[in-house]
């Protein structure tokens, strides 16, 4: 179903640290929510200035012209680039800022890039600080986590006129745990609008679609795959509403979400979420980061493998 602009008010402001308990029902009820203000309009400024000294300093003459697609038959998936891309900081450009015909960039780079990943949370000082803050960890905490483990950060540039549409998705199909422990902090760098392609929501989703498949790296051989779940399928001890057969083939009403710039906005990792292109003259630039759960199974199989030393604890020592 088309997406609803209908939604509830956003949650009220958090507490200096954490979650209140009206926010932490709010998550366990909808699967998301909506943090505005988390960050200071100061550190928004500088995550921008940041990501635009990334965008205009791309070592273009020496890259692959490495495509991000969003499709099950994503041309990088096969791509060392891609896979390789866990510790480093890299560039993946949007398919549509390529002549269909001759396969040339038609697009300057600043404005041609999909993503920059995937370990700016490590590499990159402003990105850092905001990640590994007393904030996140407070929030990781009061979500339930014990031993909070962030093993991805991605800047998702959603360019003016090319930004493509990200198809309905689960995170953890992408980063799973056994049991299922993702969870997604998304930080709006730009307001993000219906015009420029904001999230929108299936509401609830997380307790009656169990993770069903995931995305892996092909046994004896280069590339990815998707393949079916053999574990859990739903986070340890969550009540589910699974509808007797059916198993989450079920339509779904999406509910758009327009968010300020500064809104942090918690997804997770069952919860289906997608975004429309972006047809509009403004961009819809957002920093997001993974959370899993350091006590579950992170096999050998998944894309995106732990540089040296193990995925960066969240809080305690390690920060």
């Amino acid at each position: 179903m088309p997406p609803s602009r209908t939604s509830p008010p956003p949650s009220p402001l958090p507490l200096p640290l954490g979650l209140t308990p009206s926010q932490q029902a709010t998550f366990s009820r909808d699967g998301y929510l909506l943090l505005p203000d988390f960050l200071p309009p100061t550190t928004t400024t500088a995550l921008l200035t940041e990501t635009h000294h990334l965008l205009t300093t791309l070592p273009l003459a020496t890259h692959p012209l490495t495509k991000f697609t969003t499709g099950d038959t994503s041309p990088h998936i096969s791509d060392t680039y891609f896979l390789t891309s866990g510790d480093k900081i890299r560039f993946f450009f949007e398919e549509a800022a390529f002549s269909p015909t001759t396969g040339a960039l038609t697009t300057p780079p600043a404005l041609a890039i999909n993503k920059i990943g995937h370990y700016l949370h490590a590499l990159s000082p402003p990105f850092r600080a905001a990640t590994l803050s007393p904030a996140t960890a407070a929030i990781a905490r009061d979500l339930g986590f014990r031993d909070p483990r962030v093993l991805q950060s991605m800047l998702i540039c959603k360019q003016p006129h090319i930004g493509a549409r990200v198809p309905p998705h689960q995170d953890s199909t992408f980063l799973y745990t056994d049991p299922p422990s993702a969870v997604g902090f998304w930080i709006a760098l730009e307001d993000a609008t219906a015009e420029n392609g904001c999230l929108s929501f299936a509401r609830g989703s997380h307790r009656r679609v169990g993770v069903g498949r995931r995305f892996v790296r092909r046994e004896g051989g280069e590339g990815t795959e998707f393949v079916g779940v053999e574990g859990g399928r739903f986070p340890l001890g969550m009540e589910v509403e699974v509808e007797e057969g059916v198993d989450g083939e079920r339509e779904e009403e999406y509910t758009l979400e327009e968010v300020r710039a500064g809104t942090l906005v918690l997804i997770h990792g069952n919860l289906l979420h997608q975004s429309e292109r972006n047809w509009s003259q403004r961009g819809r630039m957002a920093y997001t980061f993974h959370v899993i759960e350091g006590e579950r199974v992170y096999d050998e199989r998944n894309w995106l493998q732990p540089p040296e030393g193990g995925f960066t604890r969240l809080g305690g020592e390690g920060v």
